[in-house]
């Protein structure tokens, strides 16, 4: 691999205005030392393959992530087709997240049967993978059935590795048994970092240099630590309405009791900002001054966690924010990583 995206800070693109600035991200990125960028694709904003081909080809050492797409908008074969693509862009620098995405979008809005989310995933994964093997494949699974179907070209060698952005118990032991590591959710916290390796170890054995788990974390620094603080939290608080209820949130200590309030306040389309609390900051981001930041960093590391992904606030200077977390957070992640 060319870059060290397992053990080093990733960033997250994301957002309608991404294809604008995503080469210009991508650089000042990797100029700061980042090891990986990584593609949001929330449906229905900028498509992930053509943001990824275009970050590839603008990048000369950084990893590329596609954190995450679906088998459901994208068959398999499709699916394969376009990762063998930025393979050949950018040779052992594509890492694929696999997820099923959510039934509101896929089934509710796009009208695709949204059936067994696990076994298609399973089965999307053993698919992707030997067609990146350069196999010819038969395969007649229970949501899949193709016949005689061969990538007129493929990865060589080690290929791609495949991440599952997944979530609840069942998933994440389905990643423990078929993926290459675990992509996190956005408020991924320390306690979801340690079930997301307890689980891993359950299925596995003690294999963990083979298991790689990295998470989007909101993430703000600055001298000025109170309004670091204050730029995650309207971050912090739509998400907290949207996995309201989620085991992702239980194992951060945060049950319906304490998310149905952000839940009630994004249907109203007013998230509840002010009721996001300085605890709810500690365990969710990372965020304030140097100090804070690195305090908040080595919780994660202790936790397990491999790359932490940044979610930069909207309302950041973003080339800006890349610099100095370069300078203050970059060294100190591929230190503590590297003991």
């Amino acid at each position: 691999m060319a870059s060290r995206w397992t053990d080093s800070f990733g960033l997250a693109l994301l957002g309608h205005e991404v294809p604008v600035h995503a080469m210009e991200w991508a650089r000042a990125a990797e100029r700061a030392g980042f090891g990986s960028v990584w593609i949001v694709e929330d449906y229905y904003h900028p498509g992930a393959f053509a943001l990824a081909g275009a970050v590839a080809a603008a990048t000369g050492r950084i990893a590329v992530g596609l954190g995450v797409v679906n088998p459901y908008t994208r068959h398999p074969a499709l699916l394969a087709m376009e990762v063998a693509a930025l393979a050949g862009i950018a040779p052992e620098r594509i890492v694929l997240g696999l997820g099923t995405s959510n039934r509101n979008w896929i089934e509710g809005e796009m009208r695709i049967p949204f059936k067994t989310p696990l076994k298609t995933l399973r089965e999307c994964v053993e698919i992707v993978r030997r067609l990146l093997a350069s196999e010819r494949l038969g395969f007649h699974g229970e949501c899949f059935d193709l016949e005689n179907v061969e990538l007129t070209w493929a990865p060589a060698a080690r290929g791609v590795p495949i991440l599952l952005g997944v979530k609840g118990p069942k998933a994440l032991r389905l990643a423990g048994e078929i993926a290459d590591g675990v992509h996190g959710a956005v408020l991924t916290s320390p306690n979801h970092v340690r079930r997301i390796r307890a689980t891993a170890r359950e299925v596995r054995g003690s294999c963990r240099d083979e298991f790689r788990v990295v998470a989007y974390v909101p993430v703000a620094v600055g001298g000025d630590g109170h309004a670091a603080r204050q730029s995650v939290k309207p971050l912090l608080a739509r998400y907290l309405g949207v996995l309201a209820g989620q085991s992702i949130l239980r194992d951060a200590g945060y049950g319906p009791e304490h998310t149905t309030p952000f839940a009630d306040a994004l249907r109203r389309g007013a998230p509840a900002v002010d009721l996001v609390t300085d605890a709810m900051v500690d365990t969710l981001a990372v965020a304030g001054t140097p100090d804070d930041c690195r305090a908040a960093l080595r919780r994660l590391a202790d936790a397990g966690l491999d790359a932490l992904i940044a979610v930069v606030p909207r309302a950041a200077d973003l080339v800006g924010q890349l610099a100095l977390i370069g300078d203050t957070l970059v060294p100190f992640w591929a230190d503590i990583r590297c003991r």
